[in-house]
């Protein structure tokens, strides 16, 4: 299984915030900020925004003089299963905050060994996730999850993964036939969430937004009830604005 080479914006400012994470970790008495702009060739402009984020995330502090050095959440990352349940927990901070951000529960899964797997979400008493009364894993073809999964793999991964789960109708507005869906995915653009209007689930909408960290293809997303589905596409576009620091937790 191939995944399509489709790099999003939240890629991109990963990509760039990597750069300046390596900048400042070289100088461990402090970095200015002018010095950073050199060394990673990033446009201050673009530099200060993601200096914001770096910071409000933990991953870098500013001290007394203005410079930048290392913050808490990198100093934490050690190795092994420390390691890991850090990132974990800052993962599940990041996701909470995206969840009152955006007022819905949000999920981050990934396509792991040919399923389709959520592994972290943040739900609340105002925000509760979706009801999964079908397994996600036999209704790729039916949620914002799973077709944003689908539509990161390439027409093989996508056969293969449909002829072990087939496509049941689930709702009225469900689409159950193969080459229908797979033009729906080709059409989709890289950049714009994919939308499940009760497709999966009556009562029941969601966005979602392709995560792609490593080999796998992965997304982050998001559930609200039907009765607040007027706030569907501009959560989705704050889901996407907002994924950077998700993506950057699973890059580290």
């Amino acid at each position: 299984m191939a995944l399509k080479p489709e790099p999003t914006a939240p890629f991109h400012s990963v990509q760039h915030a990597l750069r300046v994470l390596e900048t400042v970790s070289r100088h461990g008495d402090g970095v200015a900020d002018a010095q950073i702009s050199r060394e990673t060739g990033l446009p201050a402009e673009h530099l200060t925004s993601l200096l914001l984020t770096l910071r409000r995330e933990g991953y870098v502090e500013q001290i007394s003089d203005g410079a930048y050095v290392i913050g808490s959440s990198l100093l934490l990352l050690g190795s092994g299963t420390a390691r890991r349940e850090a990132l974990e927990a800052k993962l599940q901070q990041s996701l909470a905050r995206l969840r009152d951000s955006v007022g819905a529960a949000v999920y981050i899964s990934r396509y792991v060994d040919g399923e389709v797997r959520v592994t972290q979400y943040a739900d609340g008493p105002r925000t509760p996730a979706v009801n999964e009364w079908v397994d996600f894993r036999s209704s790729a073809h039916a949620s914002a999850v799973g077709k944003c999964l689908l539509a990161q793999l390439d027409l093989n991964g996508r056969r293969d993964h449909l002829s072990r789960h087939r496509t049941p109708r689930l709702t009225s507005r469900t689409i159950t036939n193969e080459k229908v869906l797979f033009s729906k995915l080709d059409s989709q653009p890289a950049t714009v969430p994919v939308l499940d209007l009760q497709e999966y689930a009556v009562g029941t909408v969601c966005a979602a937004v392709p995560l792609t960290a490593g080999s796998s293809a992965g997304c982050l997303a998001l559930s609200l009830p039907i009765e607040d589905a007027h706030r569907l596409r501009s959560a989705a576009d704050t889901l996407n604005r907002r994924a950077a620091p998700v993506l950057l937790s699973l890059a580290l």
